[in-house]
């Protein structure tokens, strides 16, 4: 990992449709980028993760935001997909599958079934 002190200056713009401009400090560095994450606090600054392709070796930064490289990891894919499940919905979903078949461990089956299905769909 790969985190840099001073802020730099990020430019990110994603359309739909549209592959993604990212630029630090003006350099575009989209093709060596996977993924990224923008979080900001109440009380601190936004913090620019990116998430480079397997096997990247590295970039120079410079800019206004706090910048955070790190390989593309699964789990924090993992971690995006079930923060954006709605537990109303899936609730719903599950419980109106008609593969439950009262079984013992049903309901995690069809938890897990109907997580896979939205998945696969994303």
């Amino acid at each position: 990992m790969s985190t840099h002190l001073e802020p730099r200056r990020v430019h990110i713009t994603a359309r739909y449709e549209e592959p993604a401009v990212i630029e630090i400090d003006g350099r575009d560095v989209a093709s060596a980028i996977e993924g990224y994450r923008i979080t900001q606090t109440v009380d601190e600054g936004p913090e620019v993760t990116l998430y480079v392709q397997q096997g990247w070796r590295g970039l120079e930064f410079d800019g206004m935001a706090d910048v955070i490289v790190e390989p593309t990891d699964v789990r924090q894919v993992v971690i995006g997909f079930l923060d954006a499940v709605d537990w109303r919905r899936l609730d719903e979903g599950v419980l109106n599958r008609s593969d439950l078949d009262g079984k013992p461990g049903e309901l995690t089956r069809g938890l897990i079934a109907q997580l896979r299905e939205w998945a696969a769909g994303a």
